[in-house]
């Protein structure tokens, strides 16, 4: 079950899960459980209706989408029919998402109806319902062929999830099995779009051969193992809730559970109710667990294994998961979605001291330095530039050979923009980002993507966005900002703006109108004069 071999992939995994697990319980959504074995039969349908529908080896397919059983469906699916997938951040706004899949180039997307009260069908519509056109329903998009609603309902132009699945009927069990068996270890298995300091989203390109991998290694430094119930409340879009959740299960035989919105309340029913042993995620999530007034009234005596990271980690929080709940292991882990998700990952067994104050050393097969701006390293102690390299650095940015120059060495060295600290051990502590960028509880949040969204707004001639500390998030955006000449825009007024054209976690929570941004001589932002006056 492990990627053992160049031949390792993910269709090769869930064929594999559904036979070695075939009777275990696999995804358990609502009312509706299935085993393994059923959960393979709906990735083998939703495959050939895949290709009934033209797509090919390499073609990028889309999946926009809270997390859910048709996520995990529709993703292994197209997988499986020898595609790269692309997860969209459910976060996004129509037109964040349409320049993801035009870059893409992707040819079917899924998308879920409504999903918080938005229709994310609409919102697409309104963002890519003009342009050249193409043979799909979005003319803003003349790359995107087929658009599947993940409902019982679907625009005329779009295909419902019902019809989709209909239409690959036709398709017999064995082409469907071998499009599955000619993918390739080295084959491209995703496109996970991040952005960088530039504020231009960056795809990062990763092979079934290193996730395999990767994970493999991640469940057993997790201690994952069957007859686990995992909570999966981290977003599928991202490589922790996908990858460390959906791959990890299907090589362990360990229970999905799928949470589409981060709910205490729902986090307690479900922990209470399924007997969840494994919860994932970012300290806010599991702060918000411990101090619940209603968390005495719950269950939770079957969770074992916590996995954090993402932020700073409170030494009390690890101590008191451990004493309040009773968590018998709590890890801390550091990664980057250009090395695959995991880079540095704490050890079973490790002190309470080093999981709360390090993100753990670096993973079997993988090196990790810290190095001065040169590029040379630098001894235990120093903090400088965070460097990794082994099997799990990106294959480069989909289609950015520049961008790709800049980040990765010939020597094969990743530069990944983090600041942190090696200790003797090997044990590596972020410090600070040279990118900039803040997470708002749990999601990477980037300045300059930020700042040049603002910069949209009339009345803005100049911004910066720093992150500042807030007790619930760990950080949210405050910006800085220069009013036209003329102009009365409120704090309030450019808050209310940015919720309609940028996802949430993006939003400023705050605004400071200045005369001027600080500058250095090459006209820079310094911003850490901005930071300096927060901290005083």
């Amino acid at each position: 079950m492990r990627a053992e071999t160049e031949r390792e992939t993910i269709p090769r995994l869930v064929r594999a899960a559904a036979e070695r697990y075939a009777d275990v319980e696999a995804v358990v959504e609502g009312r509706t459980r299935i085993t393994y074995a059923e959960l393979g039969a709906r990735v083998e349908r939703a495959a050939a209706a895949c290709l009934a529908n033209g797509v090919g080896p390499g073609d990028r397919v889309g999946v926009w989408a809270p997390n859910t059983l048709d996520w995990i469906v529709s993703a292994l699916g197209a997988v499986s029919a020898g595609a790269v997938l692309v997860p969209l951040n459910t976060r996004f706004k129509g037109a964040e998402a349409a320049d993801v899949l035009r870059r893409s180039g992707t040819r079917l997307l899924f998308v879920t109806g409504t999903f918080l009260g938005t229709s994310y069908v609409a919102s697409l519509r309104r963002a890519a319902g003009e342009g050249p056109g193409g043979p799909g329903p979005l003319p803003g998009l003349p790359q995107l062929e087929r658009v599947v609603v993940l409902s019982e309902d679907a625009p005329a132009d779009f295909l419902t999830w019902k019809d989709f699945l209909a239409s690959g009927e036709g398709v017999g069990s064995g082409d469907v099995r071998a499009r599955a068996d000619a993918v390739d270890g080295p084959w491209t298995s995703d496109i996970i779009f991040t952005s960088g300091t530039t504020g231009r989203p960056k795809g990062a390109v990763i092979t079934h051969t290193q996730s395999l991998r990767a994970y493999g290694i991640w469940s057993d430094l997790a201690g994952l193992t069957e007859g686990d119930r995992y909570l999966i409340v981290n977003p599928f879009f991202h490589t922790f809730g996908y990858k460390a959740g959906v791959l990890a299960c299907l090589m362990r035989g360990a229970t999905m559970i799928p949470q589409p919105v981060f709910s205490v309340n729902t986090v307690l029913a479900n922990i209470a109710a399924e007997r969840v042993s494994v919860l994932p995620g970012p300290p806010t999530l599991l702060q918000s667990l411990l101090d619940h007034p209603a968390r005495d009234a719950h269950d939770l005596s079957a969770l074992r294994l916590v996995v954090t990271g993402a932020a700073v980690v409170p030494l009390r929080l690890v101590e008191r998961l451990r004493t309040e709940l009773g968590v018998g292991t709590v890890l801390t882990a550091y990664g980057l979605s250009e090395a695959g998700g995991v880079v540095t990952m704490c050890r079973r067994g490790d002190d309470p001291a080093v999981i709360a104050s390090t993100s753990g050393r670096a993973i079997p097969g993988t090196e990790v330095r810290v190095a001065d701006p040169e590029g040379r390293p630098l001894p235990p102690g120093a903090p400088g530039e965070v460097q990794v390299r082994g099997f799990n650095v990106m294959k480069g940015y989909h289609e950015d050979e520049r961008a790709t120059a800049e980040v990765l060495r010939q020597d094969g060295w990743l530069r990944t923009g983090d600041i942190g600290v090696l200790d003797p051990e090997g044990n590596l502590r972020i410090t600070d980002r040279l990118k900039d960028m803040f997470i708002v509880g749990g999601f990477n949040a980037y300045p300059a993507e930020i700042e040049q969204l603002l910069g949209l707004h009339p009345d803005v001639a100049d911004v910066a966005v720093i992150g500042v500390p807030d007790a619930r998030l760990g950080e949210v955006g405050r910006a800085y900002v220069v009013r036209r000449p003329g102009a009365l825009l409120t704090g309030d007024d450019l808050i209310a703006w940015s919720r309609r054209e940028m996802a949430n976690y993006k939003v400023p929570r705050s605004v400071e109108f200045v005369a001027e941004l600080p500058r250095n001589a090459s006209g820079k932002v310094v911003k850490g004069a901005l930071r300096k006056a927060v901290t005083g």
